[in-house]
């Protein structure tokens, strides 16, 4: 039964991968006056699936000098991250109810730092190995501010449970009160996914497509996949902590259809910004977090940790 819940719950997650490739490349593709993919099926619908057929039968690549256990291993990791951080998330009902399920979520996000700096060092290149090390940089800064965002949420929350923040958010979400950690959190998942206006781990203009520099077909593939079901999950978690996961006044249909229309409208907003913003300079990645957002963050989780009266009036609803 366990095997085939764990094949209901993969399968999903990877199709709505594939479709949001050909979302964002409709997407950008009308914001830009073309087309987009329109040949592969009505409207360009097979356009996924004809790009995973050429990307898994193409012989795969692997430098002479590289590691071999470490260059295989490290796009496996990837993808098996980006599936394990779905597991605790109630859309409405979750794969694994965990007690500590944000803390679940925030240490599966920091496991990603390896499998990047494993590409990097595993594939012997200069270019990979300095796409990695600004990768990883990259990673770990705005993690600081997810994670002390994070302990604000529980904070007000009075929980780590996810299943609680949707008790918490019937009568008013979390974004109109903690709108200014709802924006910090926003721009910061947009620099841990490795997304514009912050994608400088796959800056092409200097770095030669970054840390997957060496990799080509099936493992290429798993990278890209994972970014992506990074970015459909992150999106899935700013609906849990800002925007009310469900209503328990609706059937639970509607409630899953309510909340898949907000992370759509979120994925939907992450390519928007790539479509509208230039790429910064690194040090404006690392000013922006370390000169203004931790500051800030600090300060708020410090106010939040200052106010008793929060945990009293959340005790009664749990």
């Amino acid at each position: 039964m366990f095997t085939l819940n764990l094949f209901l719950y993969i399968i999903p997650i990877l199709l709505a991968v594939a479709f949001l490739t050909l979302i964002e490349r409709k997407v950008l593709g009308y914001m830009q006056f073309r087309k987009g993919p329109n040949i592969v099926g009505p409207y360009g619908l097979l356009q996924p699936f004809a790009d995973a057929i050429k990307l898994f039968t193409k012989e795969p690549l692997q430098p002479l000098t590289s590691s071999w256990s470490m260059f295989i291993l490290a796009p496996i990791l990837a993808l098996t991250i980006a599936l394990t951080i779905w597991t605790p998330l109630p859309m409405p009902n979750a794969l694994l109810d965990l007690n500590l399920g944000l803390l679940f979520i925030l240490s599966m996000s920091g496991l990603s730092v390896y499998s990047i700096l494993w590409s990097g060092w595993a594939s012997n290149s200069k270019y990979a190995l300095v796409g990695a090390l600004r990768a990883v940089a990259q990673t770990i800064s705005y993690e600081v501010t997810l994670a002390i965002i994070l302990l604000s949420v529980m904070l007000i929350n009075g929980s780590y449970t996810m299943k609680t923040l949707s008790i918490t958010q019937e009568n008013l979400w979390l974004i109109f009160t903690t709108w200014p950690l709802a924006m910090m959190w926003f721009i910061s998942t947009l620099a841990e996914t490795n997304r514009a206006p912050f994608d400088l781990t796959e800056g092409e203009s200097e770095l030669v497509s970054g840390f997957n520099v060496e990799y080509a077909s099936g493992p290429f593939a798993m990278f890209f996949l994972a970014e992506y079901a990074n970015i459909i999950a992150m999106n899935a978690l700013t609906t849990i902590l800002f925007l009310g996961s469900s209503m328990s006044l609706l059937t639970p249909n509607i409630n899953t259809l309510i909340f898949v229309i907000k992370t759509l409208l979120l994925t939907i907003t992450f390519l928007w910004i790539r479509a509208s913003y230039p790429r910064f300079r690194y040090d404006q990645l690392m000013y922006l977090l370390w000169k203004n957002f931790l500051p800030l963050t600090l300060a708020l989780c410090l106010w939040f940790i200052s106010m008793p009266i929060s945990m009293s009036c959340i005790a009664p609803q749990m």
